[in-house]
C-alpha cells in the first residue's frame, strides 16, 4: 500500500510527544533501507520533511493561533488531536500549493477513529475559523514582554529565549531566531584524498538547483534544492565527499593533524569529523576512532571504506569511564592529538534538528559535570606538547568557557593556545577572526549562516 505523508508526518510528530526518541531516529525507521522501511514516492517524502521540520520550526506560533480559535481551553486539548491541528494549520499558513479544503477534510478524516464524532466537527470548526482569521491573531508585544513576544512569533521555549535575551539582546536574539527557522542548505566536504573542490562541485552540476564553495572552510561545497537523495549520487558512491556542516569542518582544521601522527577521535559517532582527519593527514598514520554505541562503529568502519580511508581503526569505550580501564592494550598508547566532540545541550544545531527545541532541557550542571568528565577522562592520554581539542555544537557558556576554566585548574599542565595554527595558515582574514583574543573558535548561524560551535585548543606542557 502507498504510504501516506500526511498520515506519516502525524505519526512521527505523536512519536516526538512521548519523547522517547529523536527525530533523526524516526527517520531511519520510516525512511532508512530495509525490507521493512515503508516506501515512499520522492514527491510524497519531500512532503513528509516539509510537514514535521515546518511544524517543529513554528510550534508556538502554530499553538498560539490554535488557542485563539479553540473554544477548549488549550491545556485540555489531546495531544494527538492537537498535532493534527498543528499539521493543517502548517499547511494553510505556509504552503500555498495545498487549498484550505484539502488541508482541513484531510485533518477530520485524521481524527474520524476517535469515538467522540464532536472532535471531528471540533476540528472542522476550529480549521475553518483560523484559515480566514490567523493573520489576525493576538500575539504578544515585543514592548511589553519580549520574552513571550519571541517565544512565541519566533517559536522557541521560554527559558531559551530568556537566557539569549540576556545574553544577546533583542536585536541579536530575534536574528538568530529567524536564521534557526530557516531551511539550511546540505553541507557537504570534499574529500581531497579521491577529488578536489573544484570537481566535486563539477560532478555535483546535476544533482542539485544551486552549488556554491562554502565560504570558510577550504573544502566546503553548499547544496540546494538536490534532484535526487545523496546516497543516491554517484559522486557520493565514490567516496568523493561526506555530508558535514562547515562549522564542524573548521573544528577539524583547527584540530590541525598532519600526516604520520597519532589521533584520537574520543566520542567518533559516524565519523564526519574521522574522516576529515584522516584526509588532512593524507591517510597516513594511525586514528582509533572511539564511541561507546557498536552500531555507530560499524557505520563508521563501513564509510571509510567508502572514503578509502585505511588508517582508522574502530575502539568501543564509554566515556564515562576513564580511558585507563580499557580493556585493551590500546589504553597504553599516548597521542599526538585528541579531538573530543563532547555530547551537549545541541543548541547550536536546532536549525538541522527543529525537534530538539522541545526536547532539550537547561540542565547546565549535568551538561558541564559530564563535558569535565570526558575531558579528564582522555586527557592523560595525551603526549606532552600535544594538542587536545574540547568542541561543543553548542553556544552556551556553561558548556563553552565555563568548561575550560573549570579543567585548566584543575590541570595546570594545559594551557589554552591563544594563536592555533590551524585556522592561521593559508586561510582568509574571515576564517582567522572567527577565533577570539583567548582563543576560542565561536561560530553562529546568524552571523556565519553555519551551526553554532565552540572549540579550544589546549596544550599540554613538555614538563
Amino acid at each position: 500500500m502507498p504510504v501516506d505523508a500526511r498520515q506519516t508526518a502525524l505519526s512521527v510528530l505523536n512519536q516526538l510527544e512521548q519523547g522517547r526518541q529523536t527525530l533523526d531516529r524516526l527517520w531511519e525507521e520510516r525512511l532508512g533501507v530495509g525490507s521493512d522501511s515503508p516506501k515512499m514516492a520522492k514527491r510524497d517524502t519531500a512532503l513528509l520533511y516539509v510537514l514535521v521540520y515546518g511544524v517543529l520550526r513554528w510550534r508556538s506560533r502554530l499553538d498560539q493561533i490554535i488557542s485563539h480559535f479553540s473554544n477548549t481551553p488549550f491545556r485540555k486539548i489531546r495531544p494527538r488531536v492537537l498535532n493534527v491541528l498543528r499539521l493543517a494549520l502548517f499547511q494553510i499558513i505556509f504552503l500555498d500549493r495545498i487549498p484550505v479544503s484539502a488541508a482541513v477534510n484531510c485533518a477530520v478524516n485524521q481524527v474520524k477513529r476517535s469515538k467522540a464524532a464532536w472532535i471531528g466537527r471540533y476540528v472542522n470548526g476550529v480549521l475553518r475559523a483560523a484559515a480566514t482569521g490567523y493573520s489576525q491573531t493576538p500575539f504578544p508585544d515585543y514592548r511589553k514582554n519580549p520574552v513571550d513576544a519571541l517565544a512565541v512569533r519566533k517559536s522557541f521555549p521560554q527559558w531559551m529565549i530568556k537566557r539569549w535575551l540576556k545574553r544577546l539582546g533583542l536585536k541579536e536574539t530575534a536574528a538568530m531566531c529567524d536564521m534557526i527557522n530557516t531551511i539550511p542548505p546540505i553541507m557537504v566536504r570534499s574529500n581531497p584524498l579521491l577529488t578536489t573542490r573544484e570537481k566535486l562541485m563539477q560532478a555535483l552540476q546535476d544533482e542539485a538547483r544551486e552549488i556554491r564553495p562554502t565560504p570558510y572552510s577550504t573544502h566546503g561545497v553548499s547544496l540546494e534544492h538536490p534532484r535526487r537523495s545523496i546516497a543516491e549520487m554517484k559522486a557520493f558512491k565514490s567516496g568523493w565527499f561526506q555530508v558535514q556542516d562547515e562549522a564542524a569542518q573548521l573544528v577539524t582544521l583547527f584540530l590541525n593533524p598532519q600526516p604520520g601522527e597519532t589521533v584520537l577521535d574520543a566520542c567518533a559517532g559516524l565519523g564526519g569529523k574521522t574522516g576529515h582527519i584522516a584526509a588532512l593527514m593524507q591517510n597516513r598514520g594511525a586514528i582509533l576512532a572511539a564511541d561507546y554505541n557498536k552500531t555507530k562503529l560499524r557505520k563508521l568502519k563501513d564509510e571509510m571504506a567508502r572514503l578509502q580511508i585505511s588508517i582508522v581503526t574502530g575502539h568501543f569505550h564509554d566515556l564515562e569511564q576513564p580511558w585507563k580501564t580499557a580493556a585493551t592494550h590500546r589504553s597504553k598508547i599516548k597521542f599526538d592529538r585528541i579531538l573530543l566532540d563532547a555530547p551537549c545541550s545541541g543548541l547550536g544545531v536546532l536549525r538541522r534538528n527543529p525537534d530538539a527545541k522541545w526536547r532539550a532541557k537547561p540542565d547546565w550542571k549535568h551538561y558541564l559535570n559530564r563535558q569535565l568528565r570526558f575531558l579528564e577522562h582522555v586527557a592523560h592520554a595525551l603526549k606532552p606538547a600535544g594538542v587536545l581539542v574540547y568542541t561543543v555544537c553548542s553556544m552556551e557558556t556553561e558548556e563553552n568557557e565555563a568548561v575550560v576554566d573549570k579543567f585548566l585548574k584543575r590541570h595546570p599542565e594545559f594551557y589554552c593556545e591563544k594563536k592555533p595554527a590551524g585556522l592561521t595558515t593559508g586561510l582568509t582574514d574571515s576564517v582567522r577572526n572567527l577565533v577570539d583574543e583567548n582563543g576560542y573558535l565561536r561560530t553562529f548561524p546568524h552571523h556565519h549562516n553555519m551551526d553554532g560551535f565552540f572549540a579550544v585548543r589546549l596544550m599540554k606542557s613538555v614538563s
